[in-house]
């Protein structure tokens, strides 16, 4: 006679089962899916090279980011400067190294900030519902009828140049997006049981939004997050290329493309534009790449 298995002995059998195969645990899988995914790996990869740039410059830079010498100006790639040298003799790798600190710095401030205030009024509007949310929801369609880019060059405009200036302006333009994307995150587990059962035994709102709604709502947040956080770079870049972001001679890749944009119809100083817009654009792959990476971990069925 077959012996029956209990609930416990199943338990049992599927740990042993996952040590071998899948780790156990709702964030553990979402890891174990996401080193699995090739171009998520690679561009992991990437950003960890970024992320020790932008932390540890001294290290990789062979000359501070605004060392002139007038004797070495217009010096092509070669041993000594591997990506050449600008019009003031500096060391164009040190100033991209050092340009990864700004660019990084700028992106995930403004993400940290927009997803704070963003995250706020999205979580009001979901639980309060009724007028509290259709004023919420009017007031960013309001902004997000005004494309992004063009908005934030019109608040640093408005507020001048400079790191912070920039930060204020880009927070400001992802808000309305990022208050969407968090509603619409909590409606999806507002009405389901266990909230249902917290609010029963007398949960308050401001308990429900941060004990049960947002941790169980965080995957579409976290890539719309990932995602954001390229947005602002590109945002940076294109704030300093037309004046109105980070000013020089700060080693921002966006302020490099403008100092080079003066010697584009030179052939022999194709390296001062092609290096920054290069960094430019690993960047912002990477970060695509990683955030579609999430998207899939988060949910497989997205990738089929």
């Amino acid at each position: 006679m077959a012996k029956m298995k209990t609930p416990a002995m199943e338990r049992l059998a599927k740990s042993r089962k996952n040590k071998k195969n899948e780790p156990v645990g709702v964030w553990s899988e979402i890891g174990w899916r996401l080193t699995r995914n090739r171009a998520a790996v690679f561009s992991m990869a990437v950003l960890f090279v970024l992320i020790l740039f932008a932390l540890f410059p001294q290290f990789f830079a062979r000359y501070g980011y605004d060392d002139q010498d007038y004797s070495r100006t217009f010096i092509g790639p070669c041993a000594e400067f591997i990506m050449g040298t600008d019009n003031l003799g500096r060391d164009i790798f040190s100033r991209v190294v050092y340009g990864a600190r700004i660019s990084l710095a700028v992106g995930l401030l403004s993400m940290l900030c927009s997803l704070v205030v963003g995250g706020i009024l999205g979580s009001v509007a979901a639980v309060s519902g009724g007028a509290t949310d259709n004023v919420i929801m009017r007031i960013c369609d309001v902004f997000m009828s005004i494309p992004s880019t063009l908005l934030a060059i019109s608040i640093c405009a408005a507020l001048g140049n400079g790191m912070t200036n920039v930060i204020i302006a880009i927070t400001i333009a992802l808000v309305p997006s990022f208050s969407r994307t968090v509603r619409a995150s909590i409606l999806t587990v507002k009405d389901q049981e266990y909230i249902e059962a917290a609010r029963a035994i007398g949960a308050g709102k401001l308990r429900l939004i941060l004990r049960h709604m947002i941790p169980n709502a965080m995957g579409p947040i976290i890539v719309r997050a990932t995602l954001d956080v390229a947005g602002s770079i590109t945002t940076t870049a294109a704030l300093s290329f037309i004046g109105l972001g980070v000013t020089p001679p700060t080693p921002e890749w966006g302020c490099m493309l403008t100092t080079a944009k003066q010697y584009i119809t030179s052939l022999d100083k194709w390296y001062m534009l092609l290096f920054p817009g290069i960094m430019i654009m690993l960047t912002v792959f990477a970060l695509n790449l990683f955030g579609d990476g999430l998207r899939d971990a988060f949910d497989p069925r997205s990738g089929k």
